[in-house]
């Protein structure tokens, strides 16, 4: 039975880190938060099965990416599990959008920033936000030169801040994950996001083409 009172169950893994958070009435009553590199699929589902009536809400809310490739997707196969089992609604927010958010309780002078986290070969995610959570620029992929030219704010957040301000040689650097805790710091329409994968940059694995016979 679900319960009687308005909850939220908050996954979060697309990065390093691993988190979950159970909210009643935007109070958060339980959480778990581990930073892992790699095991995501194994630990979700027991921290899940600790919190409070293993942690069945009325809403689920997760991590869409980008980030880790199976990251995002174990995040995403548990929420919608879940919310396929209790009935529920399942909504998705960024990496990103958290990561601003969080920085900018962090920061509250600052009014817009650019967030920067690990991407894949090599590349950084980075995306700009405004302090009400509007994004400034679209998620883009890119190598380590060309991020730093697009970060163009005084603060940085994300994993991979502190080498991009130390690359481009000026600005704040503010060392970040996102956190399932802090899931509520999301303006409303940052939690709306149809739960499907935000991988980030293409796939990278392309069909070969068939060769004739002959």
């Amino acid at each position: 039975m679900l319960p009687d009172r308005e909850t939220l169950l908050v996954i979060d893994t697309a990065t390093e880190a691993c988190s979950v958070a159970l909210f009643e009435d935007s109070k958060l009553i339980a959480s778990d938060h581990a930073v892992m590199g790699r095991g995501h699929a194994e630990r979700l589902v027991p921290m899940i099965a600790a919190l409070p009536d293993r942690g069945r809400a009325r809403a689920i809310l997760v991590n869409c990416g980008p980030g880790s490739f199976t990251g995002v997707r174990v995040g995403l196969a548990a929420a919608r599990a879940l919310g396929l089992a209790w009935g529920v609604p399942v909504n998705g927010y960024s990496t990103h959008s958290l990561v601003a958010a969080m920085a900018f309780e962090a920061h509250p002078d600052a009014q817009a920033l650019d967030v920067v986290m690990t991407g894949g070969h090599g590349e950084y995610f980075v995306q700009s936000f405004a302090r009400d959570g509007a994004a400034l620029s679209a998620l883009g992929s890119l190598p380590p030169e060309a991020a730093s030219a697009a970060c163009v704010h005084d603060l940085v957040a994300g994993s991979m801040a502190e080498p991009l301000v130390a690359a481009r040689g000026h600005g704040v650097a503010l060392t970040l994950l996102p956190d399932a805790r802090r899931a509520l710091l999301l303006p409303a329409p940052s939690r709306g996001l149809t739960a499907d994968p935000v991988y980030g940059r293409g796939a990278d694995a392309k069909p070969m083409a068939l060769q004739g016979t002959g």
